[in-house]
């Protein structure tokens, strides 16, 4: 099973007791952050009452890592939960989204567009 347990100190570039955070090897868009569980977890699900109520926190820790060196005009937060959710590994991971004005036609639906035929209201 693939998870994120051998990835190098040298490419975390956040940590604290609950998480680390890198950048996405396959990014969306410029800026495009992993905030992974220290201990192996399969999904948010299986995250502790403390690393959930850490999350927040080191989910702005991720936005101001982003804005450092991006000027994003909004954000996708996303974590995929069991294989029919688009889960690949089984590791929890959140991903952090940078999001900007144009890069997509119409932004309308949000993460709604998981399933095409959603995305419009």
């Amino acid at each position: 099973m693939k998870n994120f347990l051998n990835i190098p100190e040298s490419v975390i570039i956040f940590k604290n007791k609950f998480f680390f955070i890198i950048k996405d090897s396959f990014p969306v868009s410029p800026g495009h952050l992993l905030i992974i569980s220290n201990e192996l977890r399969k999904d948010y699900f299986e995250l502790s009452k403390d690393e959930k109520d850490n999350l927040s926190e080191v989910i702005n820790q991720a936005k101001l890592l982003i804005e450092k060196n991006n000027s994003p005009d909004g954000y996708n937060i996303g974590m995929n939960c069991g294989k029919y959710a688009g889960q690949t590994i089984y590791h929890f991971h959140c991903h952090v989204i940078p999001r900007y004005k144009g890069d997509i036609e119409h932004p309308e639906g949000g993460v709604r567009g998981v399933i095409p035929n959603m995305m419009k209201y």
